[in-house]
């Protein structure tokens, strides 16, 4: 009887906005993720991983005590909870942007606060208390932060003088009237791990081998593949043309005189590609989404 005891990695993911985002992601890096309503355990198509959904605001907590083997969070969350952990890659996605977070300093329109000067002796509300204080000890500034559960851009027209609150486009501060004066902090969803989980070889291993097919997925969002085919006496003309086609596959054709070219591009200029391409002689253009990109 095999007495071996199970190999398993803990992984926590956030619960909440990006709770969606990232199950998408982890699905394209290849990990069928499926949650329950009537459960925070949710069941993965891994056996040798087992996910819990928390609190963004909490998991670098639970990762550096040990609950957890390691997590994707924000690095302002573990900024803000002082967490020391190892950090293994960041991951640009958001539930509605490619954009990074910006934790920045608002005020009404009206406000005469122009610079972190002007909030000596003020009151600002916030949901990353120890983020604000060490920023305003850093440019020698006293002011009364204050936690805030919620409806922060409401508090800041009638409550308090200013709030610190998270943004990507800034869209909803303009919408509540609000202007930003600073940013604070730039923050991205990070990979981060347990010290004591990262000299365990297997659990390297495995957050090694997770943090690179997630990568390759988050890559391949951006680009798209093309196929077309083209006579060969047209190819150079082609490849000069485009210099975007970078080291494309090119290979022969049973039709003598042409040839098959395959290559990745950015998504956003293929539609701009596509005409230069059949002008330059391309036929039969093909271009189809990727799962990954690893590089």
């Amino acid at each position: 009887m095999n007495t071996e005891q199970k190999k398993v990695l803990r992984l926590g993911l956030p619960k909440g906005s990006l709770q969606d985002a990232t199950i998408e992601k982890m699905g394209k890096a290849g990990f069928n993720i499926q949650v329950s309503s009537r459960s925070y355990v949710p069941y993965v198509d891994d056996e040798e991983l087992e996910i819990r959904l928390i609190r963004a605001q909490e998991i670098s907590r639970y990762v550096e005590h040990g609950y957890l083997d390691c997590g994707i969070t924000g690095h302002d969350w573990v900024r803000e909870n002082s967490s020391d952990v190892h950090e293994v890659g960041e991951f640009l996605f958001s539930k509605a942007t490619r954009q990074a977070a910006r934790w920045v300093l608002a005020v009404p329109e009206a406000s005469s606060i122009k610079s972190v000067k002007d909030l000596q002796g003020k009151r600002i509300a916030t949901e990353v208390v120890n983020l604000t204080n060490k920023w305003l000890a850093s440019h020698g500034v006293q002011a009364e932060v204050e936690f805030s559960w919620g409806a922060t851009e409401f508090k800041a027209h009638e409550l308090v003088d200013a709030i610190v609150e998270i943004t990507e486009t800034g869209s909803s501060l303009r919408a509540n009237k609000l202007r930003i004066v600073e940013t604070l902090l730039t923050s991205t969803p990070r990979l981060i791990v347990n010290h004591t989980a990262w000299k365990d070889p297997w659990k390297q291993q495995k957050i090694q081998t997770l943090a690179l097919l997630l990568r390759g997925a988050l890559e391949a969002e951006a680009k798209v593949g093309l196929k077309m085919n083209i006579e060969e006496k047209n190819l150079q003309k082609l490849l000069d043309t485009l210099p975007a086609l970078r080291n494309p596959t090119i290979s022969t054709l049973s039709q003598k005189g042409w040839v098959a070219v395959e290559t990745i591009i950015d998504e956003h200029v293929v539609r701009e590609f596509i005409p230069q391409l059949k002008a330059a002689g391309a036929e039969g253009i093909i271009e189809y989404p990727l799962n990954k990109v690893v590089y």
